[in-house]
């Protein structure tokens, strides 16, 4: 049963300690004579008033109500049952003169209203594989390992992975993230991401003498080599993908002049090709699995001579990660998948969870969970894109359990072992 506002709140209209330049969200509820109360799930809490437009700063929050403290300003705590013992939800606002704006008052009470109407406990149904994947461990400790031993800065063309948290971090250890080698020194060194690049873009690095380490994930550079083949015997290659995205963009390089994008099964009628009995394909290695193979059904049907690759394009991560999901998604009431919003694998999920009939939200980390998707939501699946740190999971399971007892249920279907060598640049110390 959730907790409503009025079993839950402590105090009201009643002062705290907040800073002066926002609402406090509690990391830790005070009370005199008692241990601290640990708030999980503030980052919830923050995450709803930046959403109402108040700024969150955090800290701890004495939630005695004594009197004499002052009456302008505004405090609301909640205790709630956790597995472990209680947890906290609470903030403050400072009241000035004429006591906190109308619209803050609002705002607070509004976002506590919502993390109360999620709380209670539910079961967590936890994907696995899920998380990185070993492309996304090997370009990260590839940029890690040339800070180490080159010093920064360290350029890095694109983003080397997909999420943010991944980027953030490796710009506080020196790596510096541009989008063309336009930014890059000459003579410097570059890292490549795991995206891959075109020919034309090693060009350019070997024009401005850059001294170049490719992080490319190896299954990408196994469709570049399958596109090259490709195109030498004669085909017109059909390459199916999401237009802009880097990998496609890497791959459509290697031979520009006989290839071809395709983005889903509707563009297959309008293709045009020099040869229909020499149509080759290749596939970007994030897609979905199964509406792919819609995208090739309709090209062997135009093309009854279609050929492709002697093996799947889309990587084992991404087939895997996209089965585990599928094995819990009809369970759930609600699937949140960890993920940046331009990885392409963390979207496909997103996607498929919602083609199963279930509520779906891509969240980059636990701040962006909305209290409203878990009112009712009893049993939630999560998992995350292959390139979103484990941490960023266990971040999001510990913010649901500061709402209620949650029971972590793992559905492995398959243990990845994969593993990708490091470039002899940087694999030598």
């Amino acid at each position: 049963m959730p907790f409503t506002a009025a079993q839950s709140i402590m105090a009201a209209n009643r002062p705290g300690r907040p800073g002066a330049d926002g609402v406090l969200v509690a990391d830790e509820l005070l009370t005199p004579g008692a241990p601290p109360i640990p708030c999980p799930a503030a980052v919830l809490l923050a995450g709803e008033l930046r959403r109402r437009g108040v700024p969150p700063v955090r800290g701890r929050l004495r939630a005695d109500s004594a009197p004499g403290r002052g009456d302008n300003g505004l405090t609301l705590c909640a205790v709630l049952p956790g597995r472990d013992g209680p947890s906290g939800l609470g903030l403050a606002a400072a009241g000035q003169d004429d006591g906190v704006p109308p619209d803050v008052v609002t705002a607070a009470g509004s976002a506590m209203a919502s993390c109360l109407s999620a709380a209670g406990p539910r079961t967590v149904l936890l994907a696995s594989p899920r998380s990185f994947c070993a492309g996304v461990e090997r370009a990260i400790e590839i940029v890690e390992r040339v800070l180490d031993q080159r010093g920064a800065p360290v350029y890095v063309r694109k983003q080397i992975v997909h999420n943010s948290h991944v980027v953030r971090g490796l710009e506080q250890r020196g790596a510096v993230f541009v989008d063309e080698l336009d930014a890059v020194p000459d003579g410097a060194t570059v890292v490549f991401s795991a995206h891959g690049v075109s020919p034309a873009v090693h060009a350019q690095a070997a024009h401005k003498g850059l001294d170049v380490i490719d992080a490319t994930c190896p299954l990408v550079t196994k469709v570049h080599a399958e596109a090259r083949r490709f195109a030498a015997r004669g085909d017109t290659v059909v390459l199916i993908g999401h237009e802009g995205h880097e990998e496609v963009e890497g791959t459509l390089g290697e031979a520009p002049a006989r290839t071809v994008l395709v983005q889903n099964a509707d563009e297959v009628a309008g293709l045009e090709v020099e040869d229909p009995e020499r149509v080759s394909y290749l596939t970007q290695t994030t897609l979905a699995v199964d509406e792919t193979a819609e995208v090739v059904d309709a090209l062997r049907e135009r093309f009854p001579a279609l050929r492709g690759p002697a093996s799947d394009d889309i990587c084992y991560a991404t087939t895997n990660r996209q089965h585990a999901l599928s094995a819990i998604a009809g369970e759930s009431d609600l699937v949140l998948v960890v993920g940046s919003g331009n990885s392409s694998n963390s979207a496909r999920l997103v996607e498929l969870a919602r083609r199963a009939g279930t509520e779906a939200h891509l969240v980059d980390d636990a701040g962006d969970i909305e209290a409203g998707w878990l009112a009712g939501a009893g049993v939630v699946g999560l998992t995350a894109g292959a390139s979103a740190p484990p941490r960023l999971v266990s971040a999001v399971i510990a913010a649901l359990g500061g709402l209620g007892p949650v029971t972590v249920t793992e559905r492995e279907i398959t243990r990845e072992t994969v593993h990708f060598a490091l470039p002899s640049a940087v694999a030598r110390r």
